[in-house]
């Protein structure tokens, strides 16, 4: 297909885009304005070109809605919790097992890991960091290094994969016509050989750092100085009237309920036991089961205020889910114009008519492409890295899966193995382990050190381990 002018403007917009994550500005103004450009252009008509605007944000904002809401309901969930002292209660067994600085660093890993596979770790990781962290301390370890445990766990390990409630894959998909399913499966194999090197790494720079069990280890942590510009102080929630009764109820029944849905999945996916499980019905057996705790937990805290506090915590959850996410919608608004997939509707033509702006540029360009696997596979991790620069690392994952389609062509690799590649590196960046201006930002101020210190303890372990997971990813899946 001939290149057309609305083309070259959409490949500039991406680098615009692309640009504007280097110099870690935000991206939502150039991504509408180009997006009105483009409409402008291909219509020829400047009144089509604002309304190419809210059409892109509202076919994107459809697409992505499923995700928006397994985060309210999961963050709903957690809030209940809280409301009982449930989230204290569901971590409490692993502080008598945290004897010593070793033993503290792998479990903080461990809990840290398995928490944000089913809350992501943004509102998971400040419950970590509140009450383990003092714990692991007192037990021997650094104060870098429970933060550098959190952080790779659940920001990096658990965050890239998204194994649980697969935001992250859905968003990789959405443009490319991907399975969003076979993302998952190859992501998490490439997010566990990331963390596991990355963690080894860590482990192994931090260890001579981990002293003898002592309560004068946290007493001269706790004395900190905590006024420095670099350091965050940890929020206090507001105390609320727990029942003890019901809080070890659910500090059982939650854990064990969302257990039962992993081997429920583990049974429908590998056995024929069970009938499998198509498209999000993991994603939406979680949400259900998450929606009635939420209720039962309720009403063993207040029956007659029940109704009310239902209500308040899934308020909460899409405050929070539209806070984290919903710049997303006019930045995959931008990228959906690029695909002949939702270019129909969003332009209002049919689908004969719809253009499919990344892939022609992309087909245009293969001359240009270096026709090798390994260099196409690291061209797209480093796209991966540089769009999580922004600190989100979910802005453009959009783009990584439709590139990942289009050069899949071109070097006869796998396009979900690609479009994973990608995945790793826009998520342990900007998810994120290796940018300040990220969620970890949380976890270096529970723990009194400073974000950019801990940025920089991440960088070498983090790169080493997405090189290695490139390099098993290209060769094997």
């Amino acid at each position: 297909m001939e290149l057309t002018v609305a083309h070259w403007m959409y490949l500039l917009g991406t680098c615009i885009i692309i640009g504007t994550m280097l110099l870690r500005r935000n991206v939502v103004v150039p991504a509408l304005f180009m997006t009105f450009l483009i409409g402008w252009i291909f219509s020829g008509s400047v009144i089509e070109g604002l309304q190419t605007i809210f059409t892109a944000s509202v076919t994107a904002a459809g697409e992505l809605f499923h995700i928006f809401l397994i985060i309210a309901i999961m963050t709903a969930l957690l809030h209940a919790l809280k409301s009982i002292g449930s989230d204290e209660q569901m971590i409490v067994p692993f502080q008598k097992v945290m004897k010593n600085g070793t033993t503290s660093f792998w479990i903080l890993v461990f809990v840290t890991y398995a928490l944000s596979l089913f809350f992501w770790p943004a509102p998971a990781v400040p419950l970590i960091g509140a009450l383990l962290i003092p714990v692991a301390i007192r037990a021997g370890l650094s104060p870098i290094g429970a933060a550098l445990a959190i952080s790779i766990a659940g920001h990096g390990m658990a965050l890239s994969s998204d194994f649980v409630i697969q935001a992250a894959p859905a968003l990789t998909a959405s443009t490319a016509g991907l399975d969003a399913a076979i993302i998952t499966e190859k992501a998490l194999i490439l997010s566990l050989i990331t963390g596991v090197v990355a963690l080894t790494l860590v482990y192994l720079s931090i260890r001579k750092e981990i002293v003898a069990p002592s309560k004068e280890n946290l007493e001269k942590w706790e004395n900190e100085d905590d006024d420095d510009d670099n350091l965050i102080s940890p929020s206090h929630t507001e105390e609320t009237e727990k029942s003890k009764k019901f809080s070890f109820l659910f500090a059982v029944l939650v854990p064990v309920a969302f257990l039962a849905i992993v081997v429920y999945v583990i049974l429908a996916t590998f056995t024929s036991a069970i009938p499998s499980m198509e498209g999000g019905a993991g994603a939406a057996l979680i949400g259900g089961t998450a929606v009635l705790l939420v209720i039962a937990v309720s009403f063993a805290q207040n029956a007659k205020s029940a109704f009310d506090n239902v209500g308040d915590y899934i308020r909460k959850g899409f405050v929070f889910a539209f806070k984290v996410m919903g710049v997303v919608i006019p930045i995959a608004g931008f990228f959906f114009i690029g695909s002949g997939d939702f270019a129909a509707q969003i332009f209002g033509v049919d689908s004969d008519h719809a253009p499919a702006f990344l892939f022609d540029l992309v087909q245009a360009g293969q001359h240009a492409i270096p026709e090798n696997t390994f260099i196409t596979g690291f061209g797209v991790l480093l796209l991966g890295m540089i769009s999580g620069l922004d600190g989100s690392g979910f802005s453009a994952l959009p783009l990584i899966g439709g590139l990942s389609e289009a050069l899949s062509t071109s070097v006869g690799t796998d396009a979900a193995t690609l479009a994973s590649i990608g995945q790793m590196g826009a998520i342990w960046v900007g998810g994120g382990t290796l940018v300040a201006w990220s969620p970890i930002i949380a976890i270096a101020g529970f723990a009194k050190i400073s974000v950019m210190e801990l940025v920089r303890r991440s960088f070498i372990p983090v790169v080493i381990g997405l090189t290695v997971s490139t390099i098993f990813a290209l060769l094997f899946l």
